[in-house]
């Protein structure tokens, strides 16, 4: 009898397809996959552990399955990816309730992980992250109409808050014509927009081609039929060319939407962060995204409280986000984390005072936000399908401006069916907090 498996995905894109992947391999090997976790023999959690919140989450969900296995039939956990890879020497002493850990180098091992798992034996993999083949066949877990696409893997920027380099491995491309027969491949599967993800999107193609190829690729991906959306997550502000702008432009494929974090705007604090930016290239490329692109959406994300910002250092980003009216924007706290340059940096901020300017950059923000939804009402914007809401009685999407499972929704009435991954084009009455309600076009 087959071994049953079940999945808990934790954190970002990139993690997920490394889950989808992992399905793969174990469905190829002839386990079975199963949906619920009460009917699993062995879970295997997929983590990740980029800032405290995030580790927390992933203990969290390793003690919820573990009532699974006092208390039910579950006999086996493995802890995958990003937490065992940072934590390796001391996973199995703090939670003796894992049986197998696998870090993000060892994820072809992950049948190992399971069959020592579910007999109740100790086991553990690290293999060097750089030397995992990029790509490979995935299980798509995301709804049929869209899917990531992770153009690379790895990290070399080195930012002093991150400890991705150290998790993630070096930055890594892959290969271009590898890239087009995976979209294809996803295209036949029914997806229609497909979101590019890495921790640098913008790098692509630099460490194998010489130079950014992302433009290139981006080309060859607007060809293949059956997609109708690209959309760019990830890409650094001093990484976005002329030629990519044009691209983004110019290609009807491209949604006019782009994930661009900054972090701050502060010269001293964005080089205490080891960013490659400065005050002056951050708004010059905003500028240039806006003047050649007036419809486009960016959305950024910015750190308050990192060591040494000072009064000022607030003041100035507080202004800046006022003045730039970024349509979509993240808002974090600086997270200390160990074996990072800035954990020993001096003047550490309080927690108190980071809640403090989170709370008002978020509230600019969500006046910010308020004006730009306001913005669309009268006006006629393409929508893709996502489901029925049988709570408000309507239907749900994403315009081109709301990136999955990051924006907003629009909910919108219909007197036919609408199946989910159709694209129709919606008339928006009204807001409601960060969404939108509107009406199908006859």
């Amino acid at each position: 009898m087959a071994i049953k498996v079940g999945f808990v995905s934790l954190g970002c894109p990139k993690n997920l397809i490394n889950t989808e992947i992992m399905l793969s391999t174990l469905a190829k090997g002839g386990y079975e996959i199963v949906a619920e976790d009460v009917d699993a023999d062995v879970i295997v959690i997929n983590t990740c552990a980029f800032i405290e919140s995030a580790k927390q989450e992933a203990i969290n969900n390793i003690l919820d399955i573990a009532w699974l296995k006092d208390n039910h039939t579950l006999k086996g956990i493995v802890v995958a990816g990003c937490l065992p890879q940072r934590f390796k020497d001391e996973l199995f002493k703090e939670m003796p309730e894992i049986d197998s850990i696998i870090g993000t180098g060892s994820l072809d091992d992950i049948c190992e992980a399971v069959d020592a798992a579910y007999n109740k034996k100790q086991f553990k993999s690290f293999k060097d992250v750089n030397d995992l083949a990029l790509g490979g066949e995935r299980i798509v877990t995301t709804p049929e109409y869209f899917a990531y696409l992770q153009i690379a893997e790895g990290c070399d920027n080195c930012c002093t808050y991150c400890v991705i380099p150290q998790i993630r491995g070096s930055f890594r491309s892959r290969q271009l014509s590898e890239l087009v027969e995976e979209a294809s491949e996803l295209a036949s599967l029914g997806v229609k927009e497909l979101c590019l993800v890495a921790q640098d999107t913008t790098r692509y193609g630099e460490d194998i081609y010489g130079t950014y190829a992302l433009d290139s690729l981006i080309a060859e991906l607007s060809e293949i039929k059956g997609i109708e959306w690209i959309r760019l997550l990830y890409c650094y502000p001093d990484r976005i060319t002329d030629e990519l702008i044009e691209v983004i432009a110019t290609n009807d494929k491209v949604v006019k939407y782009i994930d661009m974090p900054i972090q701050h705007i502060s010269d001293s604090i964005l080089k205490a962060m080891n960013r490659r930016d400065t005050n002056e290239s951050i708004n010059a490329v905003i500028k240039k995204l806006r003047e050649r692109i007036p419809e486009i959406v960016i959305r950024s994300t910015v750190i308050v409280g990192f060591p040494g910002e000072s009064e000022e250092d607030f003041k100035y980003l507080h202004k800046f986000v006022k003045d730039t009216k970024f349509e979509r924007l993240g808002v974090f706290t600086y997270s200390r984390e160990e074996n990072t340059p800035a954990y020993d940096l001096p003047e550490q901020i309080s927690e108190k005072l980071k809640r403090k300017r989170f709370d008002i950059i978020m509230s600019e923000q969500q006046r910010i936000h308020n004006e730009f939804n306001k913005s669309f009402i009268g006006k006629n914007v393409r929508v893709i399908c996502e489901g029925y809401d049988t709570v408000a009685e309507s239907f749900y999407g994403r315009s081109y401006a709301d990136a999955p499972d990051i924006d907003g929704k629009i909910y919108f009435t219909s007197h036919r069916r609408i199946r989910d991954g159709e694209m129709l084009d919606i008339n928006i009455t009204e807001i409601l907090d960060y969404d939108l309600l509107g009406k199908v076009i006859k």
